[in-house]
């Protein structure tokens, strides 16, 4: 079997990507030129400031918006508009509110023409992975933040995409609930063997989740910056090297 045959799906390349908008007249330049090669099955994380491009980056990968130059390939094709192979969560999980969890999971599979029984089938598979196949009959407003935000997850997961786009998914959850959902994301990850792709704020987040974390500039010009993060699995938020990792973020954005 060749190298090419065994290579993990999900390989994100991109090349001189380059976005912006217009703003009061002008044009605001997000991302300039960035490459970047993201392995199949790796977790990457993306931070940076308010306005360094995070979001526009993850959405440009998404197939939601369209780079001004540069292109990005996934498992060598270019990418143009949404597509089976990527999924994407935000930070609301956005619950039809008059569909059960199993409905709302199974909704996505449905559309794409499944047969009910199969969806629903599919489905309870994923909720299960969540951990909620007590709440498959639950309507959304009887979820707690975190469990509406599982309910989300498996949602992505059922179209059993390549490649997994998360948007500050923790980000309104309170901090033992997003400690917690960290844990299930790194497990969901691993079980899944997906590629996952993260923005968020939260930079003891960025290393608890990573294999390496992309530093998006907050000034314009600035290169980028990749972090591996070489630490065993599961983490210990603790440890000595995790929080030499977390002090070197922080210097990342004169924090430490």
């Amino acid at each position: 079997m060749t190298l090419a045959q065994t290579r993990i799906k999900g390989e994100v390349t991109i090349r001189d990507l380059s976005k912006s908008f217009p703003l009061d007249g002008e044009t605001l330049t997000v991302l300039r030129g960035i490459s970047l090669d993201i392995r199949g099955g790796e977790s990457l994380a993306i931070v940076g400031a308010s306005g360094s491009g995070k979001t526009t980056l993850l959405r440009v990968l998404a197939g939601l918006e369209q780079p001004d130059a540069g292109e990005v390939l996934i498992d060598g094709a270019p990418v143009h508009g949404l597509g089976r192979d990527r999924a994407v969560i935000f930070q609301e999980p956005r619950l039809l509110p008059w569909l059960t969890v199993l409905d709302n999971v199974a909704f996505g599979l449905e559309v794409q023409g499944l047969p009910k029984s199969e969806a629903a089938e599919r489905a309870r598979r994923y909720i299960r992975l969540v951990g909620l196949a007590e709440f498959e009959s639950a309507w959304p407003r009887q979820l707690s933040g975190g469990m509406a935000q599982r309910v989300g997850i498996a949602r992505a997961l059922t179209v059993q995409p390549e490649i997994l786009l998360l948007d500050e998914p923790l980000g309104a959850l309170d901090a033992m609930t997003r400690m917690t959902m960290q844990q299930e994301l790194t497990r969901i990850w691993h079980e899944e063997k997906v590629t996952m792709v993260l923005v968020t704020h939260d930079l003891e987040e960025a290393i608890f989740l990573a294999d390496r974390v992309l530093v998006l500039p907050g000034v314009r010009g600035e290169a980028i910056r990749l972090i591996e993060v070489d630490l065993p699995r599961p983490r210990d938020r603790n440890d000595t090297d995790f929080v030499g990792y977390r002090r070197q973020l922080m210097a990342e954005f004169g924090l430490y």
